[in-house]
C-alpha cells in the first residue's frame, strides 16, 4: 500500500532539488533545510572566502570559483524531463560548456517550474540528526529521527532560533566538497606566508607577480593553476610522479613558460623555501593546496551503523541505503563522476518511491551482503576506498533503479 511520510531532505543543491521533486510526486511531506541564503548547492557562487581559516570551510559553503565552466555538454548536464536550453531573450551563457552562472539558472528554472521553493527553508542548518526512542504502538519497528536546526532571520547577524522535530524519514543530499582535505607535510603548520585550500580560491588576481607553489596538480586543478600563470611571476606544481601527468596537463605545462612541474612537496621551510622530492627549491609567496575534499555529515549520529572513513561511507546498499537503517534513513548525491543531474534524479525517484511503498527493498542482510560484496571485489580490483563512490557513467545502476 502506498503511504505518505513526512521526511527531512538536508541540502538543496542539484541532489536535494532531484530528490524533492521526487519525493513530492510520491505524496510525502517534505520538508528542506539548507543553510545558505539560496537553492544550489555547490552551484550558488559566494565571493566571499573563509576569511581566517582559509585552509579550512569555516565561512565559506560553496567551493565555486568565478570562472568555472561545465565540462560536460549541457544537452548532458540536465534532468531527464528538463532541457538545458538557453535564455529564450538571448541574455545569458548560450556556450554548449556553460559557467555556473548559467547552470544556476538552470537549477533555479527548474526548482520554479516544479514548485519546490514552497518547501525549502533557507538559512536553516541542521544540527543534529539521530534516531528517535522506539515507539511501544509498532513494537519498535519503525525507526524515525529527530531533527535539531537553527535558522537564522535577515542577513548574517540576524537572530538565531534553534528547533527540533520528529521526521519518518532522512533524506542527506550534502556532504561533498565542504571539507577540505589536506596534506601532511613537513613545517606546515610553522610556514608563516599564505596558505590556503582551493575551497577559499575565487579570482586570482590577489597572486600578480607572486612565486605560485600548487599542491595536487591535475586534470580538475589545471583552471585554477592556468588561471594563475597569466598573473604570478612562476607558478610551481607538484606532482605525486612524472608518470602520472596527464597528457592534457603535459600539454598545458608545455606552453606556459612560468610552469614549472616538480615532484610532491617534502618540507616547508621558516625562510619561505619549498622543498620537493626531486630535491629542487623555490621560495613561495603563497600555496594552495588542489587536494579534494572529505565527506562530511557532522550533524548525522546514525548510532554507529553508518560509518565515515577515507571518503567510503559504509555499509551502503547500492550507495544510497544504509541496510539496518533503511529506508528511514538515505543518501542521494554520493557517486561521483556520474551523470548529473540524471542520475541524482535516478537515486531520487528510487528513495521517493521505497519511502512511499511502490517499491520495496531486499532484507537488510541481503543488502549487507550486497555492500559487502561491492567491497571485497573493489578491495580485489585494487581500488582505493575513497573513490570506492565513482560511478562514472554506469547506465545499468540507472535503468535498474530508475
Amino acid at each position: 500500500m502506498v503511504s505518505s511520510k513526512k521526511v527531512c531532505l538536508v541540502g538543496a543543491g542539484v541532489s536535494g532539488l532531484a530528490s524533492a521533486r521526487e519525493l513530492l510526486r510520491e505524496g510525502h511531506d517534505v520538508t528542506v533545510m539548507e543553510q545558505s541564503s539560496g537553492i544550489g548547492g555547490q552551484w550558488l557562487y559566494d565571493p566571499s572566502t573563509d576569511g581566517g581559516d582559509p585552509l579550512g570551510a569555516a565561512g565559506a559553503h560553496s567551493s565555486m570559483y568565478a570562472s568555472v565552466r561545465l565540462i560536460s555538454l549541457r544537452e548532458l548536464t540536465c534532468f531527464s524531463d528538463f532541457p538545458f536550453f538557453p535564455s529564450n531573450d538571448g541574455t545569458g551563457d548560450a556556450r554548449r560548456y556553460p559557467g555556473h552562472v548559467e547552470f544556476l539558472r538552470y537549477i533555479r528554472d527548474f526548482c520554479d517550474a516544479f514548485g519546490l521553493m514552497d518547501i525549502v527553508r533557507l538559512n536553516t542548518k541542521v544540527l543534529h540528526v539521530d534516531l528517535a526512542a522506539p515507539c511501544a504502538a509498532d513494537n519498535g519497528g519503525v525507526k524515525r529521527w529527530i531533527v535539531r536546526w537553527s535558522s537564522r532571520h535577515g542577513d548574517r547577524e540576524g537572530e538565531v532560533v534553534t528547533t527540533e522535530d520528529v521526521f519518518d524519514a532522512v533524506v542527506v543530499a550534502v556532504g561533498q566538497n565542504t571539507q577540505p582535505r589536506l596534506p601532511t607535510i613537513t613545517g606546515m603548520d610553522k610556514w608563516s606566508r599564505r596558505q590556503l585550500h582551493s575551497h577559499s580560491y575565487r579570482v586570482p588576481d590577489s597572486f600578480h607577480g607572486e612565486v605560485v607553489v600548487v599542491v595536487g596538480f591535475h586534470d580538475s586543478g589545471k583552471d585554477i593553476t592556468l588561471e594563475l600563470s597569466r598573473v604570478a611571476m612562476e607558478v610551481h606544481v607538484s606532482v605525486k610522479s612524472m608518470e602520472g601527468v596527464s597528457p592534457s596537463v603535459s600539454k598545458a605545462v608545455s606552453r606556459h613558460h612560468n610552469l614549472h612541474p616538480h615532484l610532491q612537496v617534502e618540507c616547508l621551510c621558516d625562510d619561505g623555501q619549498v622543498m620537493f622530492a626531486d630535491g629542487s627549491c623555490v621560495v613561495a609567496d603563497s600555496i594552495i593546496y588542489y587536494t579534494g575534499y572529505e565527506l562530511s555529515f557532522p550533524f548525522l549520529d546514525p548510532g554507529g551503523l553508518v560509518t565515515v572513513d577515507d571518503d567510503d561511507v559504509d555499509p551502503l546498499f547500492e550507495h544510497t541505503f544504509p541496510p539496518v537503517l533503511a529506508p528511514s534513513l538515505s543518501f542521494v548525491g554520493l557517486p561521483r563522476l556520474a551523470l548529473v543531474p540524471l542520475f541524482y534524479e535516478v537515486q531520487a525517484r528510487w528513495v521517493a518511491q521505497v519511502l512511499s511503498g511502490r517499491r520495496q527493498l531486499p532484507s537488510s542482510e541481503e543488502m549487507m551482503r550486497s555492500a559487502e560484496e561491492y567491497h571485497h571485489a573493489m578491495e580485489k580490483a585494487g581500488v582505493p576506498r575513497q573513490i570506492s563512490h565513482a560511478m562514472f557513467f554506469d547506465f545499468e545502476y540507472c535503468d535498474e533503479f530508475g
